[in-house]
């Protein structure tokens, strides 16, 4: 995964007509110093910006986690619950899966052989190309359990 200091993420942003503002610097940045594992929503992405003392509007919070996605800085998980969570992206961990707690949206990762193996014979019997396999199990924490 490129790092914003090497200037993949400016080469990136001007090849599509836009610039590097310190806002989508410091929202990459954020996910960097947090590593791979982490998942953030937008609002959490928001609060620990105005935490660092920096500003940054919520709106641009949410257009620059679209276009880090869209580059592919970051992987967006969708909750079936209509919420987003976005997590650095990490060639070496792609192929990993979620179990998320439907009420408060704690997020953990876990890898799996089986879940692969699945995702490969479905692909194979459809005639598919597989390009990555996921899998988002929805539970609910023990904290949310009492």
């Amino acid at each position: 995964m490129p790092s914003p200091d090497d200037g993949s993420l400016e080469d990136g942003l001007h090849q599509d007509g836009r610039r590097l503002t310190p806002q989508r610097k410091r929202v990459l940045e954020l996910f960097e110093r947090r590593g791979s594992g982490c998942h953030l929503s937008a609002e959490e992405v928001h609060q620990q910006l105005v935490d660092l003392k920096l500003k940054v509007s919520l709106a641009t919070v949410y257009r620059t986690l679209r276009l880090l996605a869209d580059m592919g800085f970051l992987q967006e998980l969708e909750l079936s619950e209509g919420g987003r969570r976005f997590e650095l992206a990490d060639d070496d961990h792609r192929d990993h899966h979620h179990v998320v707690c439907i009420r408060c949206g704690r997020t953990e990762e876990f890898e799996s052989d089986s879940v692969l193996a699945a995702g490969a014979e479905a692909a194979q019997t459809f005639n598919f190309k597989l390009i990555e396999s996921s899998l988002n199990v929805r539970a609910i924490c023990a904290d949310c359990q009492n």
